[in-house]
C-alpha cells in the first residue's frame, strides 16, 4: 500500500541516539544518559499513592474530553500561585501530554497549507506534526544576540497564521521576558496571526520566573505538560488553556480525535500538584546540575553556549571541532560512553554545527558525564 505524502515526517533523532544507547547498554556498556529530556526522578510519591487508592475504589473508565474538572480546577488554582493570574478553570483542557495539546492546537486553529512560524533552533516535533497535518512550518532562524528566540523582524511581512514559541526554550533554556513575549503577541495580534506559547518547562526556572502569555493576553493558545517539572514523562498529560470561545472547538475535536486524556494520569496529575517539597527536591539536583555544566563543559572544550535561564539543557557551538554533529554524538557516544543529541533535530538548517547536552539526570551521571567529555576530548 502506498504512503501518504503527510506521512514523510523526518525522525526524531534523539530518539535514535537513545536506540543506540539502549543497544550499548544491553551489550554491557555503562552510559550516560544527556541526549533525552527526560527527568532522572520519577512521579512525586503523592501520585503514585493517590493513583493506588483510586484503582482500590473502583475501576477507571473514560472522563470527559475536557478532563477530570477537580484537576482543571487545580490548574487554574496554580496559575494564580506561579502568576497571579484569576483563570477560569473552563478554559483548561487536559490533553494526553503536550503532544495531543499540539495536534489540537495547529487543528483547532490552521487549515491545510497555511504557514505557522517556529524558531530555529526549537522542538523538532512542532514541524513535523505541522506537516503531517499538511500545514506549512516555517523556520525562523533565531541569533544569538536575541538568545536564540525570535523577535517581530523575524518574520515581518512572512504572512503567517501563527507563530509557536518556547520559554524556557528547547534546546537552549533561554527565556522570554516580558517585553519580548510581548513583542511577539503584539506583531501576531496586528497581522491576524494565531499565538502559541509551549510553556512546558515553566517551573524548571533558576534566576528568575517564566513569564507565562496569559499574563499579556487571553487570545492565545497556552500548552503545558507535567513530563517536567512535574517528573511525569511516561504518564503522557498534560493541559492546555484556550481563549473561552474556543473551548468548545477544542472539545468536539478532542471528543473525537482522543475520547480523553488517561483517566489514571489525571489522577496521579491531581495528586502530583501538591507534592511540592518533592518537586522542589528534584530543582535542588537540577540547580546543581546546571552549575556543574557551566562549569564543566568549557572546561572540556565545549565553550561556546548560551547559560540556559529554564529547563535542563545546554546548547553548544561546535562549529570550531566538527561540521558533522551527527558524527561527532556518534563518536562520544562509541568512545567516551556519554550519549549526546546533535543539532540537526532542533534546527535542519545550522544544527549541523551544534550539540545538545541534557542534565535532567542525577548529579553522579551528570559529574562522571563530564569526567568523560573532557578525558574524551583530550583525545582528538
Amino acid at each position: 500500500m502506498r504512503n501518504s505524502s503527510r506521512s514523510h515526517v523526518d525522525p526524531f533523532i534523539v530518539m535514535d541516539v537513545m536506540q543506540a544507547a539502549a543497544q550499548a547498554e544491553a551489550a554491557g556498556r555503562h552510559i550516560i544518559h544527556m541526549e533525552v529530556g527526560q527527568p532522572g526522578t520519577g512521579a512525586p510519591r503523592g501520585a503514585a499513592e493517590a493513583l493506588t487508592s483510586a484503582m482500590a475504589d473502583g475501576p477507571l473508565g473514560y472522563t470527559v474530553a475536557l478532563g477530570l474538572p477537580a484537576l482543571r480546577t487545580r490548574i487554574a488554582q496554580m496559575y494564580g500561585e506561579w502568576y497571579n493570574l484569576d483563570l477560569d478553570p473552563s478554559r483548561v483542557v487536559i490533553t494526553s501530554g503536550s503532544s495531543a495539546a499540539f495536534i489540537l492546537a495547529f487543528t483547532a486553529l490552521f487549515d491545510s497549507g497555511d504557514r505557522v512560524g517556529i524558531g530555529a533552533p526549537g522542538y523538532p516535533s512542532y514541524r513535523q506534526i505541522l506537516g503531517a497535518l499538511g500545514m506549512t512550518p516555517v523556520d525562523l532562524p533565531t541569533a544569538a544576540e536575541n538568545r536564540f528566540q525570535p523577535v517581530p523582524a523575524d518574520f515581518a511581512n512572512m504572512d503567517l497564521r501563527g507563530l509557536m514559541v518556547a520559554s524556557p526554550a528547547n534546546p537552549t533554556g533561554t527565556m522570554l521576558d516580558h517585553a519580548a513575549m510581548s513583542a511577539l503577541i503584539g506583531a501576531c495580534h496586528d497581522t491576524g496571526a494565531s499565538f502559541i506559547s509551549d510553556e512546558i518547562y515553566h517551573g524548571v526556572e533558576y534566576e528568575k520566573k517564566a513569564v507565562t502569555a496569559l499574563e499579556i493576553t487571553d487570545e492565545c493558545y497556552v500548552i503545558n505538560s507535567f513530563s517536567k517539572y512535574f517528573s511525569m514523562t511516561g504518564w503522557r498529560i498534560g493541559w492546555m488553556v484556550v481563549p473561552e470561545d474556543h473551548v468548545r472547538v477544542i472539545e468536539r475535536i478532542a471528543q473525537n480525535m482522543f475520547i480523553c486524556a488517561p483517566h489514571a494520569s489525571q489522577v496521579a496529575a491531581l495528586a502530583a500538584m501538591d507534592c511540592n517539597d518533592e518537586l522542589q527536591g528534584n530543582m535542588d539536583v537540577y540547580r546543581a546540575n546546571r552549575a556543574l555544566m557551566l562549569e564543566g563543559l568549557p572546561r572540556a572544550g565545549f565553550d561556546r553556549i548560551a547559560p540556559p535561564d529554564g529547563a535542563f539543557y545546554v546548547y553548544a557551538d561546535v562549529s570550531e571541532i566538527t561540521n558533522d554533529s551527527r558524527a561527532l554524538a556518534a563518536e562520544i557516544l562509541e568512545k567516551a560512553g556519554v550519549a549526546v543529541t546533535p543539532g540537526l533535530d532542533f534546527d535542519p538548517l545550522r544544527g549541523h554545527t551544534t550539540l545538545r547536552f541534557s542534565y535532567a539526570r542525577s548529579t553522579a551521571d551528570i559529574a562522571e558525564g563530564l569526567n568523560r567529555l573532557a578525558a574524551f576530548m583530550k583525545t582528538r
